[in-house]
């Protein structure tokens, strides 16, 4: 006999986008946001899932249509993200994309690079300007969380739950 289908917003619990973690049994909701702290893209997974596996989809779920004719924008000017996506795949998806990044190096990742000498490369450019500004992630979140359901995830679907974190983004929308 075939399973049936799992709706989408992340696989773990039959669909429900619940994972077992360090901090218990949760859900984890990736974003993408502008430098007004506004939601662009939304996945929710279950709460074992890396923060690097959903690099490339937020992005590549961005649209910014555009005011007057033409195809709506898809790539940003710039990524300002955290350690968690300072590996290899995600540095190279930037770089075949154009896109100019400030990502801090992992401490162990600077370590091995070190002991490799000159055949461990030269290290990643960093601007701490610009790094200055990925707080906008943060305070995009909080703002989300704002909306009860989202911070307490009362809704028992994955779907259900990424609808009621879209539908607090569009009021964040709405408000800006």
């Amino acid at each position: 006999m075939a399973e049936p289908p799992r709706p989408p917003g992340g696989g773990g619990a039959g669909g429900e986008g619940l994972g077992r973690s360090r901090g218990g049994f949760i859900t984890k909701l990736h974003l993408r946001a502008d430098g007004r702290c506004r939601p662009l893209s939304l996945i929710v997974t279950p709460g074992r899932r890396a923060d690097c596996t959903q690099f490339k989809p937020v992005l590549e779920k961005i649209r910014v249509p555009r005011t007057g004719p033409g195809r709506p924008r898809r790539k940003p000017d710039s990524v300002a993200a955290d350690k968690a996506y300072s590996n290899g795949p995600c540095r190279d998806y930037l770089r075949q994309r154009g896109i100019r990044h400030t990502i801090p190096e992992k401490t162990d990742s600077q370590a091995a690079r070190r002991r490799k000498g000159s055949r461990g490369g030269r290290p990643p450019g960093f601007d701490e300007e610009r790094y200055k500004k990925r707080n906008t992630v943060e305070r995009a979140i909080n703002r989300l969380k704002h909306a009860r359901a989202v911070a307490t995830r009362y809704d028992k679907r994955g779907y259900v739950f990424l609808g009621t974190a879209t539908a607090a983004a569009l009021v964040i929308w709405l408000r800006a």
